[in-house]
């Protein structure tokens, strides 16, 4: 199938196995089990592996709009701590990037970011319901990790601006 994408045609047959879709699901969940470990090991977080993982990993750029992300998990922050019976599947928002050495634009989001993290992540009322972690020095063998654990990858690039936007195609495979 990797040379010939028409070969994915034989996967329909498979789309109501309950036995094969148990099988993806245990996949699934042991990947995330597997960036769950990688996480507490790399940054002293502990995140749910049930919890639904929302992922942004790309090179940090304004128009690659981390920011806007970042002001929707403060939303959701502040419904939680408005409203504590307020329902909510448990979600880690996983971000990984790069900032160019003079970009400092880039590197205020990630300190942004990582702040914001701090502060949720420290906050009992929110504990098991929502976490944020900033994965440092994103790179190939990260995305590796945490690219086949993600439930949602953010594509939410200014429109026009991405040369190529291949992150999506990364994380439909």
């Amino acid at each position: 199938w990797r040379h010939d994408l028409t070969k994915l045609e034989a996967l329909k047959a498979f789309y109501e196995d309950e036995a094969m879709l148990k099988e993806l699901l245990a996949v699934k969940l042991q990947n995330k089990k597997d960036l769950a470990a990688l996480i507490k090991e790399k940054n002293g977080i502990e995140v749910n592996p049930e919890a639904i993982f929302d992922v942004q990993v790309k090179r940090l750029h304004a128009y690659k709009r981390q920011l806007l992300n970042v002001l929707h998990i403060l939303k959701l922050y502040f419904d939680l701590k408005d409203q504590p019976d307020l329902e909510m599947v448990p979600r880690v928002f996983i971000f990984g990037a790069k900032a160019a050495p003079g970009y400092h634009y880039a590197k205020s989001i990630i300190k942004a970011i990582n702040e914001i993290a701090e502060m949720i992540n420290s906050d009992p009322a929110v504990k098991d319901r929502i976490k944020v972690v900033f994965m440092e020095n994103y790179n190939v063998s990260l995305a590796e990790s945490i690219i086949p654990a993600a439930d949602v990858g953010e594509q939410i690039s200014l429109a026009s601006k991405e040369a190529s936007g291949t992150s999506n195609m990364k994380f439909m495979l």
